[in-house]
């Protein structure tokens, strides 16, 4: 696969970063679109199919934590 098309987007009708693009998400958002769609599709090199999934998700707990972060005024990102 190209760049632009990788192995972990396969399965969905729409790549993230179109889906993201033409909404105009915001940052914090769109990287919860892309973690949440590609998690158990993608692995890291050194990581199992299963440990590669669960770093997803922690991805998306993070731009989550970061974003209530910003909502409640913390300064910690």
């Amino acid at each position: 696969m190209t760049a632009t098309n990788p192995d972990h987007y396969m399965n969905n009708v729409i790549e993230p970063i179109e889906y993201i693009m033409r909404n105009r998400m915001e940052f914090w958002r769109g990287n919860i679109v892309k973690y949440a769609t590609r998690c158990g599709s993608k692995q890291y090199d050194g990581l199992t199919i299963d440990e590669s999934e669960v770093l997803d998700l922690q991805k998306v707990q993070r731009y989550a934590e970061m974003r209530i972060n910003m909502i409640q005024g913390k300064d910690k990102l």
